[in-house]
């Protein structure tokens, strides 16, 4: 269990250093939602969590490929002061295929991409390690692009999953929908995201709460819950304090100060 010191010092990643998100190419279009790279701030270091959104990630850290696995709770990783990492955050439905693995078994792990097995992981990473820093965002996203010329079509039905859990609709309808039994869906879910659509539906809420305190931060945190889709604020504290450990005031402080520092 999260200690409360460790819950009032926690630093949302967005806020510890620089974040900056960038549209893939278009030939990764349908394998990556997002390329990202991250610089911590310099200094001592401070208790930096990064918070469940549904998706995984290859990631370019300290001279090695790493993958991220979905999440349940908040991650409280060992970064270095001044590390900077590179990321590709996969589309719905693109990882397993990509990692030949189900995320099932990557829940709450960051692995190195070499164990799980990919081929051609030594080259991408002799090929980053020769590579400026300024430079390594575009060249990663190259590399992604030789690699994605081999690989399979993202799953359709993961992404109709991962949209309705991101619109706040109901995934329980989606079965007979896609064709398939309560239990086949269960077992999808399981494969693509990591567990089952109802988790994925309280991540999402949980992701467009953060949007919310992104965007208005002047607005009263009631209003929040029920803009995010939370029954009411006491359910919206609930499920904060357990995906993130910290409390909703405290995000919405954060992510504010973020907006007025630029």
């Amino acid at each position: 269990m999260v200690s409360k010191r460790r819950k009032d010092m926690a630093l949302l990643a967005a806020r510890a250093g620089r974040y900056r998100e960038y549209a893939p190419p278009p030939a990764l279009w349908r394998h990556f939602s997002r390329l990202w790279s991250h610089t911590l701030n310099d200094g001592p270091a401070g208790t930096v969590a990064i918070v469940p959104d549904g998706y995984c990630d290859l990631l370019w850290i300290d001279g090695r490929l790493e993958v991220a696995g979905p999440d349940r709770i908040a991650a409280f990783p060992v970064i270095r002061p001044g590390a900077t990492v590179i990321g590709a955050r996969f589309a719905p439905g693109a990882a397993a295929s990509w990692l030949k693995t189900p995320l099932s078994a990557l829940v709450g792990l960051s692995v190195p991409l070499a164990d799980i097995g990919r081929t051609d992981t030594s080259e991408f990473e002799a090929r980053l390690r020769d590579c400026p820093e300024p430079a390594a965002v575009m060249l990663f996203g190259r590399l992604l692009e030789e690699a994605a010329r081999n690989e399979e079509e993202p799953a359709r039905d993961a992404a109709m999953i991962f949209a309705a859990a991101d619109s706040g609709r109901p995934t329980s309808g989606l079965s007979g929908k896609l064709g398939m039994s309560e239990r086949q869906l269960r077992r999808r879910c399981h494969h693509h995201f990591g567990y089952g659509a109802k988790t994925l539906e309280r991540i999402r809420r949980f992701q467009r709460f953060l949007d919310l305190c992104r965007r208005m931060d002047a607005m009263p945190l009631a209003r929040i819950a029920l803009e995010a889709g939370f029954a009411d604020q006491a359910h919206m504290t609930r499920d904060v304090a357990e995906l993130s450990t910290l409390t909703p005031a405290i995000i919405l402080d954060q992510l504010g100060m973020r907006e007025g520092s630029g």
